[in-house]
């Protein structure tokens, strides 16, 4: 018998500063997704933990450091609490639409206001219109954006207020990568929680599809901004033993980041 593809041949970035912790540096392994069996093998390093950012999957992989941790929400046993629920009735509005992996200026301008409002001295601060269609349409994977717009009017589309760009896995959605209207200061026209509508609904699309998960990425205990996905629950995160449930205990919040930076 032959293997369905070759094993990959994996390589390791050089250290630099963590975006998460201050004083710890971050280092990732990665390894490229293409030919015939790239969706294979993206589906089974995603079991593992593993990240897809255009052709290449990556995982972290720091010395001396293992707080980055991969986790999903187990769609079928997810309920909305008062306050979700309260989130979703005043979004129910919202027209939504999973398009094919093309990116558009209206994406990118609202991109753009997403990185100014909510992480202006990130890593993707300087992304220009080619560095986001790069992002977006080389995919090797079955993709695809989902786009949130208000309600249309006279024929005509809604505003685009929200947008994520979205691998779909043997087991569940992947959200690569999710911006909103942050900075919406249109009278009448906020609309806070966008982010977290965004999740619910991926979680409401992958249960309908009968698909048992959602893949947030990576949650750090105690990064002020990671913690939205811990909201969702039941969660469970990737561990040396395999995936398991989170625990009450261990979703508690720590006082500060620089406390889990300098244990």
């Amino acid at each position: 018998m032959t293997a369905p593809f070759r094993f990959p041949r994996f390589f390791v970035t050089t250290p630099a500063p963590c975006p998460y912790l201050p004083g710890r540096q971050e280092r990732k392994v990665f390894t490229e997704l293409s030919g015939p069996h790239a969706t294979e093998l993206n589906d089974a390093l995603g079991r593992i933990g593993f990240r897809r950012s255009q052709g290449v999957a990556y995982r972290p992989s720091c010395a001396g450091c293992t707080a980055c941790v991969s986790v999903r929400v187990v769609t079928p046993d997810f309920v909305p609490n008062a306050s979700q629920r309260k989130l979703l009735r005043r979004n129910d509005d919202l027209e939504v639409t999973a398009c094919r992996p093309w990116a558009t200026d209206e994406q990118f301008q609202l991109l753009r206001r997403y990185l100014g409002a909510r992480h202006p001295g990130g890593g993707m601060a300087g992304m220009d219109e080619d560095d986001y269609a790069d992002m977006v349409e080389h995919s090797p994977v079955n993709s695809q954006i989902v786009e949130y717009r208000t309600p249309s009017t006279n024929g005509e589309r809604g505003r685009l207020v929200g947008a994520c760009l979205t691998d779909r896995q043997a087991d569940g959605l992947s959200m690569i990568y999710s911006f909103f209207a942050a900075d919406d200061e249109t009278p009448g026209a906020a609309r806070p929680g966008l982010g977290n509508v965004i999740i619910m609904d991926h979680i409401a699309r992958a249960r309908d599809a009968g698909l048992p998960y959602v893949y947030l990425g990576y949650w750090v205990k105690g990064s002020a901004r990671m913690a939205y996905k811990t909201r969702y629950r039941p969660i469970e995160m990737l561990g040396p033993n395999g995936w398991r449930a989170l625990t009450d205990e261990e979703l508690a919040p720590v006082p500060d980041v620089r406390q889990v930076a300098l244990a």
